[in-house]
């Protein structure tokens, strides 16, 4: 894929955030997208953000549980970069005008205290490289039309980022079994998804070291002070105006989100 069809597709899914009228998938315009080009498009999607004063904070995996891939029809991870205008305070109310069909999602982030570059990094590497984890709720949010994504939409996508709220609770992994860690999800005082730190990638430090690792054949590190989203702990849940979540791993600590 030439370089000028990368920036006119960056462009477009930076039009459709702005505007937030979502876009036809780009997988099914015939114009053999893969992923090393979708990554190409993702950087000047996010390029066009950073040229507007915005600050990377971090990255995220995403489409790592079983329910979630069932959901989306997608059947193997994402990966995006996180900006400091996606980070909402723990109950600071969230805007959904801005967001165009956003679902929540709850899950282990990892704060670093040290770089990891890939290849090669393993989950010991990650739970040495942790400073602490805390309990967060990504909002995730498709400019591609309807949610209808492959692969390659939403890493074009940016990994389908919309915003992400962490809790106030910092704790060390490594007095945590983080399989074990079970999550509880409610929405409006309704329990609404339950989950376990396995459903990512079998462990959560796991999902980071794939994610430093895929990361790394592009020659992106996880930097230390950087905060890494895990992913999913259980299926998405669709969020409007209104609505109220609030979610609690055993072991970590819990997260509040509110949408207006």
């Amino acid at each position: 894929m030439n370089a000028d069809l990368i920036t006119t597709l960056s462009n477009e899914l930076h039009q459709a955030l702005v505007t937030r009228t979502p876009v036809p998938p780009l997988s099914g315009r015939g114009l053999a997208l893969d992923i090393s080009a979708a990554y190409r498009i993702q950087q000047g999607f996010v390029a066009h953000r950073l040229a507007a004063g915005d600050r990377v904070t971090g990255k995220k995996i995403g489409v790592t549980s079983a329910a979630v891939q069932q959901m989306l029809d997608v059947h193997q991870p994402d990966f995006g970069i996180l900006l400091q205008s996606m980070h909402y305070a723990a109950g600071q109310p969230i805007p959904t005008a801005s967001l165009i069909q956003p679902r929540a999602e709850g899950e282990i982030a990892f704060f670093l205290r040290r770089d990891l570059r890939g290849p090669g990094v393993t989950r010991d590497d990650v739970l040495d490289a942790t400073e602490a984890v805390a309990a967060c709720f990504e909002i995730v949010d498709s400019r591609i039309r309807d949610w209808r994504i492959r692969i390659e939409d939403t890493v074009a996508d940016n990994a389908s980022c919309g915003v992400y709220v962490l809790g106030d609770e910092r704790v060390s992994p490594h007095a945590l079994d983080l399989t074990a860690c079970a999550m509880t999800l409610d929405k409006n005082g309704e329990c609404v998804a339950t989950g376990l730190g396995s459903a990512a990638l079998g462990h959560p430090a796991d999902a980071v070291a794939w994610l430093a690792n895929t990361l790394g054949s592009y020659g992106i590190p996880l930097l230390a002070g950087e905060t890494i989203l895990s992913g999913s702990l259980a299926a998405l849940i669709p969020v409007q105006a209104g609505d109220r979540l609030s979610m609690h791993i055993t072991g970590i600590g819990g997260c509040a989100a509110v949408f207006s």
